[in-house]
């Protein structure tokens, strides 16, 4: 199978580098797919689990957003946070859920609130995703 070139990166740290089969981003506008040869594009992440293929077997990494960017060269993620399942720290996401449902309750109705109950939404796919990975 192709591979193309895949590069993680958090303010942090290198999170991932190297040779990939296939990567699952969390897109803002839905999850998808990138092999070898895949169109450039480039695109906003929501929270969500990024999923890396790589000779047979699978690394997820928890990603609370960041800009995903396709081009010849490979994909790169630059996250606002990111790190694997098992080390990622669930503590920083009940802050974040914490501080998103502190700011709905003082919005009225509309865009803005809209927006934030999507947040909340995705905040809260990825808790119950790492709560079902843990019990595995």
């Amino acid at each position: 199978m192709a591979t193309l070139h895949f590069e993680l990166v958090s303010p942090e740290k290198l999170v991932f580098s190297g040779e990939v089969e296939q990567v699952d981003v969390p897109g803002a506008e839905g999850d998808f797919g990138v092999l070898a040869g895949h169109a450039p594009m480039v695109t906003t992440l929501r929270p969500g689990v990024l999923t890396v293929k790589t000779g047979g077997g699978e690394h997820k990494i928890v990603v609370l957003g960041g800009f995903a960017e396709v081009s010849a060269k490979g994909l790169t993620v630059l996250a606002d946070t990111a790190d694997t399942v098992a080390d990622f720290d669930r503590a920083v996401l009940a802050a974040q859920i914490g501080v998103i449902e502190q700011q709905i309750a003082k919005l009225e109705p509309g865009n803005a609130l809209d927006n934030l109950i999507t947040r909340l939404d995705n905040f809260k796919a990825v808790d119950r995703h790492l709560t079902g990975t843990a019990m595995h």
